[in-house]
Parts: C-alpha cells; sequence; structure tokens
C-alpha cells in the first residue's frame, strides 16, 4: 500500500492530526502511516463521511445546472431568492464571525478551521433559503464567506484588547483605534490564512446552489430524451 493510499484512510479516520511541516500524522503515535493493509486503530471519522457526501452532492448539482435545458432552468430561476439567500447568508456569517471571536479568545488560538465551518455555514444557509441556480448566488456566497472570516479575525483581536485593557468588549470596540487594528490583522496574516480563507470562500461558493431533489432529477432526465 502506497503512502497515499495509506493517507486516504487517515483523513477518515478520528486518530488524525494535522502538522503543518509534515501533513497528516497519526495522533497515537504522532508519525506518518506505516501500516500495511489495514491500520488497527482506525477510527471512521462520521463528520468526514458527511463532508464527503456533501461534496459530491454539489459536484452533482453544478452538473445539472451547467447542462440544463433553458426551459428548466427559467422553472428553477422563478423558484430562486436571491435575497433570502443574501439576508440568510450574511446572518450565518455574522454569526460565525461572532463565534470564531469569542472561541479565539477564550482559548487563546485563532483556529482555522472555523474558516471551513464558516463557509460551509454560508454556502448551506444559502442553498437552503435561496435555491439558486444563477451564478450570482455561488459569488456572493464566496465573498460573504471571506468577509465574515475577516470579521471574525478582527473581533478576535478587538476581544484580546478588551482582555488586555481591563475593558469591556463595547468599550475596547469603541476605543480601539481601527488603523491600528488593521495594521494588526494584516502583520498576523499568515500563508496558512490564505489557505483556510481560499477553503471557506471556495464552499461559500460551491454549496451555494440549489440542490435537485431525485424527483426533480428524474424529470430532467425524461425531458432531455
Amino acid at each position: 500500500m502506497t503512502l497515499d493510499q495509506q493517507l486516504a484512510f487517515c483523513k477518515k479516520c478520528t486518530n488524525r492530526k494535522m502538522d503543518f511541516q509534515q501533513g497528516i500524522l497519526c495522533n497515537l503515535t504522532d508519525r506518518k502511516p506505516d501500516f500495511t493493509d489495514e491500520c488497527p486503530n482506525f477510527n471512521l471519522d462520521e463528520h468526514v463521511k458527511e463532508v464527503v457526501s456533501e461534496e459530491a452532492i454539489a459536484e452533482e448539482n453544478h452538473k445539472i445546472i451547467a447542462n440544463i435545458s433553458d426551459k428548466h432552468l427559467d422553472k428553477f430561476r422563478g423558484e430562486q431568492n436571491f435575497q433570502m439567500a443574501l439576508f440568510s447568508g450574511i446572518l450565518v456569517g455574522l454569526i460565525g464571525a461572532l463565534l470564531w471571536g469569542m472561541i479565539t479568545v477564550s482559548t487563546g488560538y485563532q483556529i482555522g478551521y472555523m474558516a471551513i465551518a464558516i463557509g460551509a455555514g454560508v454556502g448551506f444557509s444559502m442553498r437552503y433559503f435561496g435555491k439558486g441556480v444563477d451564478q450570482i448566488f455561488g459569488i456572493t456566497g464566496a465573498i460573504i464567506a471571506v468577509l465574515s472570516c475577516a470579521l471574525g479575525n478582527l473581533l478576535s483581536i478587538v476581544g484580546f484588547a478588551a482582555e488586555y485593557g481591563d475593558l469591556s468588549y463595547f468599550d475596547a470596540l469603541a476605543q480601539i483605534d481601527y488603523s491600528v487594528l488593521f495594521e494588526i490583522m494584516g502583520e498576523s496574516f499568515s500563508f496558512m490564512d490564505v489557505i483556510f480563507y481560499g477553503i471557506a470562500a471556495y464552499e461559500g461558493y460551491k454549496f451555494a446552489f440549489r440542490a435537485f431533489t431525485q424527483e426533480e432529477i428524474n424529470e430532467i432526465a425524461e425531458s432531455s430524451k
């Protein structure tokens, strides 16, 4: 079994961990996988299973939209609601940014995976409420996801400033020098932030489009014969 095949198992295991210098390691051994046929400590991460499934659904949705007839496209456009998608995306993005700030300040660490959660949350909310098939839904989802991540970073810095100055959060918001705040954000921005922001934008875009039911897929297939 090659290393890539071993890592494919590790990516779905709850015992995995990410080392930014070495990549995916086993959390039990702190080493790269070295098993031959199967790992005795493998434990399926159900969350990863769901994400893979949602990725497949999103990919299928994009294929349907790309190949759908104008007749069906017009029908689905009549059902899409950009205003609701925009409102829900912004709301979820704000909630995600607040959670990002709170978790970062309470733990003392910036958790980059929050960006991934925000991107997925924004995309799914826009999908559910917007039922969009036009590109504007995906583009908007990507923009909201990235701005929400940036806001989460900003709120984290304000939270640390409030703790340092023994101020309430709202007092810190009112008194902080925002020119310095954005400068601090720029200085603390790293290559890993670029990666996580990119993933958030990708998910905000990809998951923002309508999810077709099996009945709708069958109807489209029948009309294409």
